[in-house]
């Protein structure tokens, strides 16, 4: 049976940076082009009232380049404004009365993760709870037991099922193309395990730094920012086994079992590092050890998997923006052609941003009379059609009640107990020059002399 849809929908925190960046233009973008046609209420603490709230959104969409007057007429007509504090029983009350008729609203909880627990005890309280679900944007906790902490509060009030845990990296076009490519051709099952292939590498490099958002920084850095959550997210699609089916249930299990057979971190095979100047923004400490980079190797514990090292780097000040995924393959088990096997692996590059490219790395004959070879890359570019924005995509689903792209709570806790090793008494940050791949400490955790493979500069944002 599937998920009836939500009839109301409540964002709290409607004057915060994330509303204003990413919720307004998802929501205008689901009212037109998605048919969106149910109360939208925003809920905040600001002493505002309905007309700043339209201008507030206004202004959001006319930054975006996506405002047009027709349009946001039917999203200003569909707005509503509640204010008060979330800790007084009043403001939950004014809710329950702009709900109106409403019976299955969604409350998407814009907040810090400290209010949680004032929210949804409001709602509870007050009845606005009854048959609701609710959003929660990530981080889902700063290690596994506030993790844990975290998932008792909301389940006081609501069931798993009707808990939404947004993680916007997963509604990117290009990791759906990642998770199509990988079941949709049959030719990749024969040879995607332990006895073709060689090493799986994901490297993530942002060429920018913190963008003045250095106390946010301290707080996380970058296990807690990209690695515990988008590129764990990765790996487990580039290794979980295919469903048992097209229910969004079985990709969750599948994806739940690979999450647990994932070792936990050990220290000794990460590196650590901060870029030079890290420590002078505004909100840093002197003496930060907050790391800006991290390289590490990590291991999974499946017959499909075992002894194949999964290498993950990210950082920022690094030479360029992109993702990339790199699954280099074993050379054949003989040698036919002279100098056979000193030519490079065959590989499959799986380029997530900035644009999408599936390319895969092959041997070919030279020209000439000696059987002699030289590696070419077979490359396709996917150009989406689709404009859709990852939040546009993921509220639309949950509205609808569609859990697949959203991460279950055993998951995130399997997660934090893959890195949790790291994040106490880490070891010291070691410093890197800005513009470079990070500290040369990181060749080290590649193991059998091999070496990253660094994205093709495309286009360069200098630090």
């Amino acid at each position: 049976m599937s998920a009836q849809q939500s009839d109301a929908f409540v964002f709290f925190g409607a004057t915060g940076d994330l509303a204003f960046k990413q919720i307004f233009p998802a929501l205008n973008a689901l009212v037109n082009r998605g048919g969106l046609d149910i109360p939208i209420i925003g809920m905040a603490r600001a002493g505002w009232n309905l007309e700043k709230l339209r201008d507030r959104a206004r202004q959001s969409l006319e930054q975006a380049g996506s405002f047009r007057p027709q349009e946001f007429g039917k999203l200003s007509g569909q707005l509503r404004y509640v204010d008060g504090d979330y800790g007084d029983a009043e403001t939950f009350r004014k809710l329950r009365q702009a709900l109106g008729e409403a019976a299955r609203p969604i409350h998407y909880l814009a907040i810090p993760p400290s209010m949680f627990g004032k929210v949804v005890q409001g709602l509870a309280q007050s009845g606005c709870a009854k048959n609701a679900r609710v959003i929660v944007e990530k981080p889902f906790g700063r290690d596994l037991a506030s993790a844990q902490r975290l998932d008792r509060t909301l389940h006081e009030v609501f069931p798993e099922t009707s808990i939404f845990r947004i993680d916007h990296y997963l509604g990117k076009e290009a990791v759906q193309n990642l998770l199509y490519f990988r079941f949709a051709n049959s030719f990749l099952e024969p040879i995607w395990n332990r006895h073709y292939v060689r090493d799986i590498q994901v490297t993530m490099a942002e060429s920018f730094g913190v963008q003045g958002r250095g106390a946010f920084y301290e707080e996380t850095g970058a296990v807690r920012d990209v690695v515990q959550n988008h590129l764990l997210q990765v790996i487990s699609l580039l290794a979980m086994d295919p469903p048992a089916g097209y229910e969004e249930h079985a990709r969750q299990a599948e994806k739940l079992r690979l999450f647990r057979a994932m070792r936990p971190l050990d220290p000794r095979e990460v590196v650590r590092g901060q870029f030079r100047g890290y420590r002078q923004e505004h909100g840093v400490a002197p003496d930060s050890q907050v790391e800006t980079f991290v390289a590490l190797k990590l291991h999974i514990d499946t017959w499909r998997w075992a002894d194949v090292p999964f290498y993950i780097r990210a950082g920022k000040c690094l030479p360029i923006t992109a993702t990339q995924v790199v699954v280099t393959l074993k050379q054949p088990p003989l040698p036919v052609f002279d100098g056979g096997d000193t030519l490079p692996n065959n590989y499959f590059r799986l380029r997530l941003s900035p644009e999408v490219v599936i390319s895969t790395g092959a041997l070919v004959k030279r020209s000439g009379e000696e059987m002699r070879g030289e590696p070419v890359e077979l490359v396709a570019r996917h150009h989406s059609e689709s404009d859709k924005s990852p939040y546009e995509r993921l509220i639309g689903d949950a509205v609808r009640g569609d859990t697949s792209l959203f991460t279950q709570d055993e998951t995130v806790e399997a997660a934090w107990k893959v890195v949790d090793p790291l994040l106490h008494d880490p070891l010291p940050a070691t410093p890197y020059e800005p513009g470079t791949w990070g500290p040369r400490q990181a060749d080290e955790v590649i193991e059998g002399g091999e070496t990253w493979h660094d994205p093709t500069p495309e286009t360069s944002h200098p630090c």
